[in-house]
């Protein structure tokens, strides 16, 4: 997957069509469409109840995850009470699996939430600030879209080391450049409106003309494709930890099962492919909310 490819549709959806600091009506109309979007709301449920449920943890009374059993390893789902069976070393899956949703989703958020932080206030400078500053901003931005988000993230997490600090910072520089293009793509255009060059025509300063105008339609688009990025953060950081780039033993991560569970796929194939399941419902979870975030604020601003 190629992040170049995404910022040039993404960039289009707009909160304001018309580059205007959208209306208490638009807003509301997002809302009502958002309310009659079934696939969206159901996705929006299945998302809550997994964070819910990753969030207390501790307090579900669920087995040690961390317990090891050499009696009891690769038993079937319902085996003395393991609901989902037990691992190659004779863990509870179950236990493993929410503890692991803990670590995956944490590596799925944390890195989108500073890519956008950084990538979006690059971009904003850049497209506010236009020539030698877009210029030099944007140029360096252009290096990273020289390689695949995937190949990028593991070159990154291979030079660094492994462990879950690094795979956070790789999956933070894979994801700066898409979100800063969007940013600066959007700004540069609202820069040359009409209520802009008012704005300064007024003696407005740069920083409020920013905040005023540039935000409340910049955030838009920024926002819906950084929820998009969320479910690619996801399989990344799960395919570093597969890799052994990523979360180190015997800590519960999602990709970390998926590598030390592959021997068992023979033996016990149901256990084994429990961790991928979680990885794909709530990966594809992220992305048909975020298609029917941008359905939703693709429209004229009321």
């Amino acid at each position: 997957m190629r992040m170049q490819t995404v910022p040039s549709t993404a960039a289009t959806i707009t909160p304001a069509a018309a580059f205007r600091r959208p209306s208490r009506g638009y807003w509301h109309t997002v809302r009502r469409r958002l309310s009659r979007d079934p696939l969206t709301l159901g996705c929006a449920a299945i998302l809550l109840l997994i964070i819910g449920v990753a969030i207390a943890a501790p307090w579900l009374g669920l087995d040690d995850p961390f317990k090891m059993s050499m009696i009891r390893r690769l038993k079937p789902p319902g085996y003395q009470g393991h609901l989902l069976g037990t691992d190659e070393l004779g863990r509870d899956m179950l236990a493993r699996l929410i503890f692991g949703a803990r670590l995956s989703l944490f590596t799925g958020f944390v890195p989108v939430v500073l890519a956008t932080l950084i990538g979006g206030g690059l971009g904003i400078i850049a497209g506010f600030l236009g020539g030698r500053w877009n210029m030099v901003i944007m140029r360096l931005i252009d290096v990273f879209y020289a390689f695949p988000s995937v190949l990028l993230a593991v070159a990154i997490s291979g030079a660094l080391g492994a462990g879950l600090l690094n795979s956070i910072v790789s999956l933070t520089l894979v994801f700066i450049p898409p979100i800063a293009r969007i940013a600066e793509s959007v700004t540069t255009q609202i820069r040359e409106q009409d209520f802009v060059e008012a704005a300064r025509a007024t003696g407005a300063s740069a920083w409020r003309i920013v905040q005023g105008h540039v935000l409340a339609n910049v955030i838009g688009p920024i926002l819906v494709y950084a929820s998009s990025l969320i479910s690619v953060s996801i399989v990344i950081a799960s395919g570093l930890s597969f890799l052994g780039l990523g979360v180190s033993p015997p800590n519960a991560e999602w990709g970390l099962m998926l590598n030390t569970l592959r021997q068992a796929i023979y033996v016990a194939p149901m256990t084994a492919i429990l961790p991928g399941i979680m990885i794909f419902v709530t990966s594809m979870c992220f992305n048909l909310m975020s298609d029917g975030l941008r359905g939703a604020m693709d429209i004229k601003n009321g």
